[in-house]
């Protein structure tokens, strides 16, 4: 179905309003995948938390399983080999433990192999303004992994929503080779707008990367609110595309040589040097050196 130059290739991202029926989020799923691969889409990447939006423990612990019986990964590895594409499943909340998920993001290959995994590290733990609150770590393990793929344009780091507020992960994808970082997400509303967009272009900049951001956007069956605006940045900061808060897809055309053109220009994956932390002090040293 794609016949793109393997120099370049064109992105789908799949804006979903997932709520607590994983089976109705993945009817939603197919339905976009095969409308972005009839666009011509070789990578498609859902959201984090594609099969289910659920808050309560009960009842997300009642309906998750475990990854070698999901249903929404077995119905998605069918789709990859289908539309001989490249997946990309933002994550899914996969139950680990009998009290314990994880929310985990799979890359799935054309010939449906799953060919990556990762949990995502940083756990949403906040309490916002207006009594809003999250503790991820009650329902979900941590992961400890940071995770890079292969793709046929270049390496992928592959990262989930919270993990965008740490640049230290992304610095270590780039030096590792990551030419684009998926950062599937469910940003919240209120994060999302004073946030969102200036994180996620920072780290395109400051790692010279693609960015692909597909996201959750608008009012979900339990309540939350997510912010939406998928977007694809460019390795300059660029914004090539970008959804509203509305379900549906957006596309990009992708061209990997964009990332050596912005290496090139600002090296400054070789230029980091390491350093130490120098606790204050009473006064300064050459003061001491003097009177001493």
């Amino acid at each position: 179905m794609n016949s793109r130059s393997p120099s370049g290739f064109k992105v789908g991202l799949v804006q979903m309003r997932s709520g607590v029926d994983p089976q109705t989020n993945l009817a939603t799923t197919l339905t976009a995948i095969d409308d972005a691969a009839r666009s011509g889409a070789s990578y498609v990447l859902t959201p984090e938390m594609t099969n289910i939006m659920e808050v309560k423990r009960d009842r997300l612990f009642a309906t998750i399983v475990d990854e070698e019986i999901d249903p929404t990964l077995a119905a998605l590895r069918d789709a990859a080999r289908k539309h001989s594409i490249y997946v990309h499943i933002g994550s899914l909340a996969v139950k680990v433990s009998p009290d314990k998920a994880a929310n985990r993001s799979f890359l799935i290959d054309r010939r449906g192999d799953v060919i990556a995994r990762y949990d995502k590290i940083h756990m949403f733990d906040v309490d916002l303004a207006d009594g809003e609150s999250y503790r991820e770590s009650r329902n979900y393990r941590p992961g400890d992994l940071a995770v890079l793929a292969d793709l046929p344009w270049g390496r992928l780091g592959v990262t989930v929503c919270y993990d965008l507020r740490f640049p230290a992960l992304y610095r270590a994808l780039a030096e590792a080779g990551a030419s684009f970082l998926s950062i599937p997400s469910a940003f919240t509303r209120q994060t999302g707008e004073a946030h969102w967009h200036v994180l996620i272009r920072a780290r395109a900049i400051e790692n010279g990367a693609f960015v692909f951001a597909a996201a959750q956007g608008g009012k979900h069956e339990n309540g939350r609110e997510t912010y939406g605006h998928s977007l694809v940045v460019d390795p300059w900061g660029r914004i090539l595309a970008e959804g509203g808060t509305e379900p549906g897809i957006i596309l990009a055309d992708i061209d990997p040589a964009q990332v050596i053109a912005a290496r090139s220009c600002i090296p400054s994956l070789h230029h980091g040097r390491r350093f130490e932390v120098i606790e204050p002090m009473a006064e300064p040293t050459y003061l001491r050196a003097v009177r001493e």
